[in-house]
């Protein structure tokens, strides 16, 4: 069961709740902590002059006040600065409702948004703490034979000084809602183990999707693909017993004339590699390289859910690439669907090679702009860590409106450069290309290889291999960037 959000005008004496959740921040009350303290006798304030909360922004402190209606009370540090930072907002909130639901709270009523942050607006704040709030809650146990119980909480109330505020917040309240569905959803699918999610799964995901939301879908099988040539994605799809797809779906939320965004999803739903076999270490992480789909499918299923004022369509390039008698080889020379030659250089470049057929595909829409989203190399990783997503485009225009989503939804990217010397690189002497280009800059050659591609519109290209999962002991996949992509398309409707 998903968070339930509502906002609410109280007065501080009136104020009942499982969990009340306060700011604090340089050491001091919001105005509604203030009032609380005072119907507390000042119980706050000595425990803040006590030191017993943290000054790092997230530390946290349940005061069980003993006041009829309020059992509990969660203080939250916002560090010891007038303002803070928007990422370490972000962080403060995430820290604060997993305190929140490690509790028996049902309810909570939340004052976070009380906080200063520098550059933030009030809307701003709590847009972001309904994303995450969202985010700790998520759960993914469906293959758990033993569920562990689910927290408590269900309503998230919160605070604010009038009803005019309460009327002005509501849209942005129920958009941010819709935006962690979307999120969720990228992350079920990227979750999902690859004996479950593989192409024909994703399609059915994809038509079922398009049933709740009245969405045109069309998926497109092998023999459709050989038709229209696309030579590079099934060769990636050849040595797997799981037939490709190209999956296509549409919103339509403007009128017939405009032309449409297009986002393209790489969906390797399991990438070994192929004959240039990877290691075996980690390789049970590769189930994730189909997070560029999953993160289209759950930014399409954001922006229908919003009704935004704007044409969507999404294509999704999925295969699995597996080494069998019958798999791609290096040396091998493939003719994509835009009628030029690559020679496979090495198969675990695959990505680029699926991608490409389906930025050709794109053209047919009439696209005003292409976003493919990929996690296309370990390059982008090594340039940009675990932080940013590569961003790469043949529009300065585009690419800042990207990057302008990204720093406003916290779902950050990086520009890097393409400069035409790059592109030396990737010279073949039996094609018009190879499909890789060496080590130097290989996040950039990708990049370039895949612009080949999309000459005919405005491009741009997010290398997510950095941020579409976490490893580790809380291994999973994050949903980026669906939030990134929605709000350029948000900002896009108007």
């Amino acid at each position: 069961m998903t968070l339930q959000f509502s906002l609410k005008t109280t007065a501080a004496e009136k104020l009942r709740t499982q969990c009340l959740v306060l700011p604090v921040q340089a050491g001091r009350l919001t105005p509604t902590g203030a009032a609380i303290d005072a119907r507390l006798d000042n119980a706050l304030s000595a425990i803040l002059k006590a030191g017993d909360l943290g000054k790092k922004p997230g530390s946290t402190q349940l005061v069980p006040p003993s006041v009829k209606g309020l059992p509990r009370i969660l203080l939250v540090s916002m560090g010891h600065e007038d303002t803070i930072k928007a990422p370490r907002f972000a962080e403060a909130v995430r820290s604060a409702f997993r305190a929140v639901l490690a509790s028996p709270a049902t309810d909570a009523f939340c004052c976070l948004h009380e906080a200063h942050v520098e550059l933030r607006e009030l809307p701003w704040r709590v847009g972001q703490i309904v994303l995450a709030a969202r985010e700790v809650r998520y759960r993914f146990d469906d293959y758990k034979s033993k569920p562990e119980a689910a927290p408590a909480l269900k309503d998230v109330v919160l605070g604010v000084e009038s009803a005019a505020d309460q009327k002005a917040l509501a849209p942005r309240v129920a958009r941010m809602s819709d935006l962690a569905d979307g999120i969720d959803t990228a992350r079920d699918l990227g979750n999902q183990p690859p004996n479950v999610c593989h192409p024909s799964f994703l399609a059915s995901q994809a038509q079922k999707l398009g049933r709740q939301l009245k969405l045109k879908v069309e998926v497109l099988d092998q023999k459709q693909m050989a038709s229209l040539g696309m030579g590079a994605l099934l060769a990636v799809a050849q040595g797997s017993a799981q037939p490709p797809k190209l999956i296509v779906m549409h919103y339509r939320g403007a009128g017939a004339r405009q032309a449409p965004v297009v986002l393209v999803g790489k969906g390797i739903t399991f990438d070994t590699g192929g004959i240039s076999l990877k290691p075996a270490a980690d390789m049970d992480e590769m189930k994730y390289d189909m997070s560029g789909a999953g993160s289209v499918f759950g930014t399409l299923q954001a922006v229908a859910q919003m009704k935004l004022k704007i044409n969507l369509t999404v294509i999704i390039a999925a295969a699995e690439n597996m080494p069998s008698g019958s798999a791609a080889r290096p040396g091998d020379i493939v003719t994509t669907m835009s009628g030029q030659t690559v020679e496979i250089l090495n198969t675990d470049a695959e990505g680029r090679l699926v991608l490409c057929d389906a930025l050709t595909y794109a053209e047919r829409f009439k696209p005003v702009a292409v976003i493919d989203v990929a996690t296309l190399t370990g390059a982008c990783v090594i340039a940009l860590g675990h932080q940013r997503a590569g961003l790469f485009s043949n529009d300065d225009a585009l690419s800042a409106q990207i990057q302008a989503a990204g720093d406003d939804s916290g779902d950050t990217c990086w520009p890097m450069p393409m400069d035409d010397a790059y592109n030396e690189q990737l010279r073949s002497p039996f094609a018009d290309m190879g499909n890789i280009g060496g080590r130097p800059a290989g996040a950039i050659t990708a990049a370039c290889y895949l612009s080949r591609f999309a000459k005919a519109y405005s491009w741009a290209h997010l290398d997510v291999a950095g941020v579409a999962w976490r490893s580790g002991a809380n291994k999973g996949s994050t949903g980026r960037p669906v939030a990134l992509l929605t709000h350029f398309l948000m900002d896009r409707a108007g």
